[in-house]
């Protein structure tokens, strides 16, 4: 798992390793950087998804971490402007730092316009290659996503035990709000629709619905598959009063994903979610604001061990008894059995029987643990935008 400095059993000198990680245990891992030089401190975890991996990085979801891929080619088909999912494409809103085991080729895509490694020089996020990924996998499996932080300099040298120290001390996830971090500054209104093959991204220009989407470190696609299904759609910071969210008139409030502890952010935000639900106003939520949602109707919430990350994570769906292939970023989850009783379990993990969405019975009012809007990942669950759409319409034909 580690390589270090010094002469082989052959007589020729072994490379002195550029990058490293630290764990908060002390444990040392050793490797050459790629990316941007310096460091960053975050929770380290493991991602399990093949393709993807630009999406992954800029998941605003994944502030204050650290991805390992399993996956050992990463890289391969390069990088471009348009799988960026951070609003914001200048700043870097998603994963701090990233651990591969194989060199970065060359990339081969039509599609590519730079190389993972300037891409990530230009975002600032540090890069390590090189190691056992498959082991530092176990090592999660085993003892949970540590704390640890991440080191590149291109002249090998590090100060150990000062990385060592800003490891241990690191206070992690539980408790933290990174919301502020990743959130819109400012409301605006977002119509661009899903990419097509030869034709790229669309325009919504005959709305049917208005939705107010509450940044909490909302993804680009997201946003395409609502307008997509006919909304247009009004993007709040996360802060943004219950007042002023329903003087705009919604068909429907959207909960984003986001980063860090749902209790934190709910300070806030549980409020605001819950004279929204009820007010009897169609409300979704996608991860963070699934979660969110969870805490707001009464239930609890809790770390995960070592959470659920990457593209192929099978769902079921208790409403129709279906299964669908998700793709998931969370280490938090909502306690299923901490349910009230006007709220009931719609989908579960089939992995380890964790919650996985909710609806309210009393309430147009539904959400889920995992990413439907499929970037990266499969597209079964595509059909939770359009249930949500007709939520929207079923509650306008009452109203007419």
């Amino acid at each position: 798992m580690t390589q270090t400095q010094g002469t082989s059993a052959a007589g020729w000198a072994e490379p002195k390793p550029t990058a490293l990680l630290v764990l908060a245990d002390g444990t040392v891992l050793e490797g050459h950087g790629l990316g941007a030089t310096g460091q960053a401190v975050g929770e380290v975890c493991f991602n399990t998804a093949m393709t993807g991996y630009e999406e992954i990085l800029t998941d605003p979801s994944y502030a204050g971490q650290i991805i390992t891929f399993t996956f050992p080619h990463i890289g391969n088909v390069g990088t471009n402007d348009e799988d960026i999912e951070s609003l914001n494409m200048a700043a870097r809103p998603g994963a701090c730092g990233v651990i591969l085991h194989a060199d970065i080729t060359q990339p081969a895509n039509y599609r590519a316009t730079r190389h993972l490694d300037a891409w990530l020089k230009a975002r600032g996020i540090v890069g390590l290659a090189g190691i056992d990924t498959r082991a530092l996998t176990a090592l999660i499996r085993e003892k949970g996503m540590p704390n640890a932080v991440i080191a590149h300099a291109a002249d090998g040298t590090f100060a150990l035990d000062a990385l060592k120290k800003q490891a241990r001390e690191w206070p992690g996830l539980v408790g933290m709000d990174l919301v502020p971090q990743v959130t819109s500054s400012q409301r605006f209104t977002w119509d661009e629709t899903p990419w097509e093959w030869n034709k790229g991204y669309g325009r919504q220009t005959n709305p049917e619905f208005n939705v107010v989407a509450i940044d909490y470190g909302i993804k680009r696609n997201i946003l395409r598959l609502l307008a997509g299904v006919g909304c247009k759609v009004t993007v709040v910071p996360a802060t943004t009063s219950a007042d002023d969210i329903l003087a705009l008139k919604p068909d429907g409030v959207f909960l984003s994903n986001g980063p860090g502890d749902p209790a934190a952010t709910g300070q806030y935000a549980v409020p605001v979610i819950r004279k929204v639900i009820d007010t009897g106003v169609p409300t979704f939520g996608i991860c963070l604001g699934h979660q969110m949602l969870g805490l707001a109707v009464g239930g609890k919430t809790a770390k995960m061990h070592q959470g659920h990350h990457g593209a192929n994570h099978p769902v079921k769906d208790l409403t129709t008894g279906k299964v669908e292939i998700t793709s998931m970023n969370h280490g938090f989850a909502l306690d299923g059995k901490s349910l009230p009783p006007n709220a009931t379990e719609t989908h579960v993990s089939l992995f380890d029987g964790s919650n996985c969405g909710i609806a309210l019975k009393d309430k147009p009012v539904f959400s889920v643990q995992y990413h439907p809007e499929a970037s990266p990942g499969p597209r079964d669950s595509h059909y939770l935008f359009r249930r949500f759409v007709e939520m929207m319409r079923q509650a306008k034909r009452k109203i007419a």
